[in-house]
Order: C-alpha cells, then structure tokens, then sequence
C-alpha cells in the first residue's frame, strides 16, 4: 500500500511494476544483446537501434561483431573499414561515433567502457538515454532508461494529460521513481519498458485491451469496459396474460 507522501500519479506503481515484470518474464523477446552483459557489446547494440528496428539490427549486430570482437579492435580499425562494416543500416554517423567512442575508452579508460551514467556521458555520440542504457544493461546500475518507446508508455500510463512537448524531464523523474533499485530487476524493468513500448503500447496505437498493465495505467483504466450494475427491472403497466 503506498504511503502518504505518494504522490498521487504513482499510487499505482508498484501495480505496475508486478504486472510488467512477470509478463516480460513470459514474453520478453530472445534478443543477442539481451544475453550478455559484455558493455561492448551492449554500446555497440544501442548505436544500431537508434533509429533502427529490431530486426534490421539483428542482421547487423553479430557479423558487425565477428569482424571487431573487442573495443581495441575496433578502435583499430580505419574509418572507412568502420563505415564499410555499417553499410544498409544507415544513418553513418552512428558508426563514425561508435568509432570515436572506442578510441577515447581505448586512451581514456584502458579499454573498458565505463559504468557511471555521467562518465558514459561524457563519450562520444552517448547522451543521456544511450548512458543509462549501457549503465543498466551491461553493468546492472539501478538507473533509467527513457527512449522513444518508453516515454510513450510512461506518457500515457501516468502523465496522459502533459503535452508531448513538455514532458521530457517529467518523463526522466518518473523513470527514476519506477525504477527498482535491485540491480538485476532494475535490468528486468527496463527491458520490460522498452518490450512494452514496442509490442503492445505502440506509437500507431495503444493496444489496451490486451495491454499486461492496463489495470495500473491511467489511460487503459480510462479505456476499460466499465461493469455495470445490476438491471433495473422495467416499470409500467403490467402486460396481461393471454
């Protein structure tokens, strides 16, 4: 039961927090990058999807990694080899980023990629999401991670009234307050978000009724079937008996 200092757009939290981690335990996709920890790993896997969908990714992700297995690899490589690696998932400056990143955590940090969110930063082409993602899905850290797809889901679950263009840093508070602080469930939940986001609570539509958390969410319990009570019995004239 949530205490009095709750406020009230989050009495629901912890409702929402149960419903979403035992439905992504049940069908959270089998991504490659959802299988390791490996910060490299992950930093490359955030640089593909910005932008890009899944399954373009997935095309990518292993041979991209095949081909520089390490950051001092990467780090390495000439730029044009990196561009040429990246070709058909476009948007070029990502690679050109990624590049640049591996060369700074080669000189900067002995080549680990570092786990504080500010550090991470303080990177090239790392702003604030692609630093929590990487704090969170490589090193567990118990911190958000708010893309496109989760601030849609937090939008309509607990803010529906504030205007898209208004809501950026409401979005990052509310993140913060949802987040576990157990590491791994922390991983948990933000996967889970981010599944949300892009199966169920899409940008095209908002699947309610078959949204795991619609209970929970401002905007499914606005859209659920109201019960209705008990019918009135009909009055008037009594009908005769023929």
């Amino acid at each position: 039961m949530p205490s009095k200092s709750t406020p009230r757009a989050f009495r629901h939290a912890p409702e929402f927090r149960r419903r979403l981690l035992r439905w992504f335990r049940r069908h959270g996709r089998d991504l490659p990058w959802r299988r390791t920890r490996n910060p490299y790993h992950i930093a490359v896997s955030e640089f593909m999807l910005q932008q890009t969908q899944v399954a373009r990714v997935q095309e990518y992700y292993q041979a991209f990694l095949a081909r520089y297995p390490t950051i001092e690899a990467l780090a390495a490589a000439r730029p044009r080899a990196v561009r040429e690696s990246w070709e058909g998932l476009g948007y070029y400056r990502r690679a050109a980023n990624l590049h640049r990143l591996a060369r700074a955590v080669v000189a900067e940090y002995d080549g680990v990629i570092p786990s504080d969110p500010e550090q991470l930063q303080a990177l090239p082409g790392v702003g604030r999401y692609t630093a929590g993602a990487v704090a969170s899905f490589a090193y567990e850290r118990a911190t958000p991670v708010v893309d496109t797809n989760v601030a849609r889901v937090l939008r309509r679950a607990f803010h529906p009234r504030t205007k898209v263009s208004a809501s950026h840093t409401r979005l990052w508070d509310t993140a913060g307050r949802l987040t576990p602080t157990r590491g791994k469930t922390a991983w948990s939940f933000n996967q889970a978000l981010m599944e949300l986001g892009a199966l169920v609570c899409t940008a095209r539509i908002a699947k309610c009724g078959s949204c795991p958390v619609r209970q929970a969410c401002k905007t499914g319990r606005l859209t659920s079937p109201q019960p209705r009570g008990p019918a009135r019995q009909r009055r008037g004239r009594p009908r005769r008996s023929r």
